[in-house]
């Protein structure tokens, strides 16, 4: 086996001096003339997931980018998921190009846009995607609102940590996910079950590795690997389940079912059961009532 050698880190570290996959995004604002910009980014990540009021993205640009500059003026977002085909990657590449204007750029876009589900004044979606998260900037986090568009040769200190102008030539957008929208086959997928077939053809972008070429990879369907869960004991189902709430008890029978919950969501689970059974006025949940709280789960998950 090789050795591993060290390699010096640079600016651009995750194109330059490593092997990143990432997404491949056409992220659409709002000009100043009030048409929809779409800009290609690939740093564009999960940001709040759980345990918040909202969940989250976080864009990083170059902060005189008219996606940055939109941003900066106006706050909605819609982040739009492309499906692997090679003309679309090639169209990405293009939008990516920096220093186009929104007219010259979107003169001959390919892709075909339309509105969207969110209320208000927002960009247009890409009819073509397989999913699209129409966001807006929280603008309130480090007071990032106070940031201004116009300083298109890089902007002055102080600089924000993570909202908003974070440095010379960079920004951080928070992005709060106002809704998802996904095509019917894929939303099926996901609340009925997603199968090897039903996945959407995903592109991996590698980003830019020379000063000639984007790399991207196609997409192949991926393969399962079951979770090998380690099934707690049922006492330690009683246990935790006896300290949630003296008004709701589990019956043993009960307990025995939820032993594959994981140790680490098991407090949480049952915290939810208990609230659900308590919206039902039950006060003993047993097997026949673990099945009502259980079908109750689901449809809150599928909502």
């Amino acid at each position: 086996m090789d050795a591993f050698k060290d390699l010096r880190i640079v600016d651009n570290f995750y194109q330059t001096s490593s092997f990143f996959p990432m997404p491949t995004i056409l992220v659409g604002t709002v000009a100043e003339n009030g048409k929809t910009n779409l800009g290609s980014y690939s740093l564009c990540f999960p940001y709040y997931v759980a345990g918040k009021d909202y969940y989250a993205m976080i864009l990083e640009s170059r902060n005189s980018s008219n996606t940055a500059q939109n941003i900066l003026r106006g706050s909605k977002v819609s982040l739009n998921f492309i499906p692997d085909r090679k003309k679309y990657f090639r169209e990405a590449v293009r939008l990516g190009f920096p220093g186009e204007t929104t007219e010259e750029k979107m003169k001959d876009c390919i892709f075909t846009l339309k509105d969207g589900l969110a209320e208000g004044e927002r960009p247009k979606i890409i009819a073509e995607a397989f999913q699209v998260f129409e966001c807006s900037w929280d603008g309130s986090l480090e007071d990032a609102h106070l940031d201004k568009a116009g300083n298109l040769e890089g902007y002055e200190p102080p600089y924000r940590n993570f909202n908003g102008i974070t440095s010379k030539f960079g920004a951080h957008f928070i992005l709060k996910i106002d809704k998802i929208l996904m095509k019917e086959q894929y939303r099926g997928a996901i609340l009925d079950g997603v199968k090897r077939n039903r996945f959407p053809s995903v592109p991996v972008d590698y980003g830019y590795r020379d000063s000639t070429n984007f790399w991207c990879s196609r997409f192949k369907k991926p393969f399962p690997e079951k979770i090998q869960a380690k099934a707690v004991d049922v006492q330690t189902v009683k246990y935790a389940a006896s300290r949630i709430d003296p008004n709701v008890k589990f019956t043993d029978e009960a307990c025995a079912k939820l032993t594959k919950i994981p140790r680490i969501f098991l407090k949480a689970a049952l915290t939810q059961m208990v609230s659900i059974a308590k919206e039902e006025g039950i006060s003993l949940i047993d097997e026949r009532a673990l099945e009502l709280i259980n079908d109750k789960r689901r449809k809150e998950k599928k909502k």
